[in-house]
């Protein structure tokens, strides 16, 4: 019995032992790595990762203190830990971001299962280091005679107070995760990155949650999460502050001809490990704070196709645009709400893509031979919105955008110390046209153009005062088929103007019902070339000048009050 006893102790004792090494724990400090914020020890912490990847997994731990490192590989079955007071920091040579003679980042893992970076620590990218701070960077994508200001917009000699700024050479994305598996980026703050902070590239089952991006808003390219044809994606808790695009879903990935003659579904499936279907799919965003110089959220391009996607309970501050949604090549995007999201954006100078829209929706191809996939059934709701533009919604008459609905959406549109330099230009970079890069246009509330299926209901939109000439309507729509607009409520930006609260052109099948008329309304409802005018029905027009232009219409006219305020 005591034999066996024993016997039973021993087998205990191994199974712990066992466990013990599987799960054991490697400080980077006893793999030789120096905390003196001088010595690059890529060496030692990649021996560490190599040591725990080897017996089986466990956690790679970098103790407080300031370590320099080079690139490093991530491996399967490996948490990379930092304890408060930790900072991993990037080499300022550039030399020191090669592995295996290619040239990477500071962080990348390929085709690995089970990995995450944990702690409270920071990863340090040092990008400011690499930039050119007292000399702009621009690109000439667009034509100056096109805009509002001629020659004199976005002048390229000058030095812009939003950035961007130029730099030669930079190390790259400061974290990428390709092909992999069961990841987890946990409370760790991420600073100062190069480029892209974080990619996460044809992965499966990823979890982002609790980290902080702090980046130089000066920096082109510093987009916070990059999710990139990945699926089943939860990222929550977040606080990211980039100089690009905070948070990304995008269909990059592998390349398709542009007669898209073959599937890149087939190519995903042969996979083993990471995303397998081609899809950038089922990403859902929750309870993050992001601010941007360019969109806080961006969801669109690339050939792989975007579907079933959510973000809700977000505020959007400081940022260029606030959401924005882009079809630019093959790949289609449907399936994508948005909900319970405060935006605030402005205009902002420099060479940054957008002109301060709080929501951004267009289908557009970005060069010649490019076929374009579809926007499909895209949400608006429950967001409340200050801004400097309106919101635009824009189609391609090939290819208009398909069920769009705005549903509880209070906006204010405010006045820009930046419009005289930047204000009454539309911004659809990238783009084929050059008369669609960056081009006077008036700005309305809400823009949709080449549109079919629009929902506008319970619209609140107020303007402040003394706006410029060129803010012309509250809602404007063109070339579209079947508008609902209903539970309006508000009027043109400028009292008592000719020019109409809602203007329709050139479209088929319109409903407009419970709205109402704001005190300064001109003429309500203007159209030309409109068709299948269905009803006008339930609106409170008690204190508009006119209600109709031309007052002649098809509305069937129903349980309105239409008494006309002087």
């Amino acid at each position: 019995m005591q034999r066996k006893y024993l016997l039973i102790t021993l087998l205990v004792a191994l199974l712990v032992s066992s466990a013990q090494v599987q799960g054991g724990e490697y400080n980077i400090k006893d793999f030789g790595a120096l905390a003196d914020g001088v010595t690059v020890n890529s060496a030692a912490i990649q021996k560490a990762i190599n040591t725990c990847h080897e017996a089986g997994g466990g956690t790679v731990t970098i103790p407080a203190g300031v370590f320099v490192s080079g690139t490093i590989r991530l491996l399967s079955n490996v948490n990379l830990y930092l304890e408060a007071g930790a900072v991993l920091s990037g080499s300022l040579n550039l030399a020191d971001y090669t592995f295996e003679g290619e040239e990477h980042g500071l962080i990348f893992a390929d085709e690995a299962v089970n990995i995450s970076i944990t702690g409270s620590g920071e990863i340090l990218g040092n990008g400011t280091h690499f930039m050119l701070l007292n000399k702009s960077h621009i690109s000439e994508d667009f034509e100056r005679s096109m805009t509002r200001q001629g020659e004199k917009f976005m002048p390229a000699d000058q030095l812009f107070a939003d950035g961007p700024v130029a730099y030669t050479r930079r190390p790259d994305m400061l974290l990428v995760i390709l092909k992999c598996e069961n990841v987890l980026l946990s409370d760790v703050t991420f600073r100062d990155a190069p480029s892209w902070t974080i990619r996460l590239g044809d992965c499966d089952n990823v979890a982002v949650r609790g980290i902080n991006i702090m980046n130089n808003l000066l920096i082109p390219n510093s987009d916070g999460i990059h999710c990139t044809t990945s699926r089943n994606v939860r990222i929550s808790d977040c606080d990211i502050r980039a100089g690009d695009d905070a948070i990304i879903v995008t269909g990059f990935g592998l390349k398709t001809d542009v007669s898209g003659d073959y599937s890149a579904r087939e190519v995903y499936t042969d996979r083993t490990i990471g995303n397998k279907t081609g899809y950038a799919e089922n990403v859902t965003v929750t309870n993050c704070v992001l601010t941007s110089r360019s969109s806080g959220i961006r969801v669109g391009y690339g050939d792989n196709s975007i579907r079933n996607c959510t973000f809700q309970n977000i505020i959007i501050y400081g940022s260029n645009r606030g959401i924005g949604v882009f079809a630019r090549d093959l790949g289609s995007i449907e399936n994508i709400l948005f909900s319970d999201i405060i935006i605030q954006t402005r205009l902002h100078s420099g060479h940054w893509w957008g002109k301060g829209e709080p929501i951004h929706v267009s289908a557009i191809p970005q060069a010649e031979g490019y076929e374009l996939g579809q926007i499909k059934n895209i949400r608006f709701s429950n967001i409340l919105a200050e801004a400097e533009t309106g919101i635009v919604v824009w189609g391609t008459e090939s290819k208009p955008a398909l069920d769009v609905h705005f549903d509880h959406i209070q906006l204010k549109i405010n006045d820009s110390p930046l419009n005289a330099e930047y204000g009454g230009n539309f911004d659809l970079r990238p783009t084929r046209n050059p008369g669609e890069k960056i081009f006077k246009h008036d700005i309305p509330g809400l823009y949709a153009n080449h549109i079919n299926n629009l929902v506008i209901k319970d619209l609140k939109l107020e303007w402040a005062n003394k706006l410029p000439e060129f803010m012309n309507h509250a809602i404007h729509c063109e070339h579209f088929v079947d508008v609902l607009i209903d539970g309006f409520s508000g009027r043109q930006p400028h009292l008592n103007d000719n020019r109409a609260a809602i203007a329709l052109n050139d479209g088929s099948g319109v409903i407009v019902r419970n709205c109402v008329a704001e005190p300064g309304t001109g003429i309500f409802l203007s159209h030309q070339n409109v068709t299948r005018m269905q009803m006008f029905v339930n609106n409170d027009m008690s204190l508009v000048k006119k209600v109709l232009e031309p007052e002649k219409s098809e509305f069937l006219m129903q349980g309105n009050v239409l008494k006309v305020g002087k």
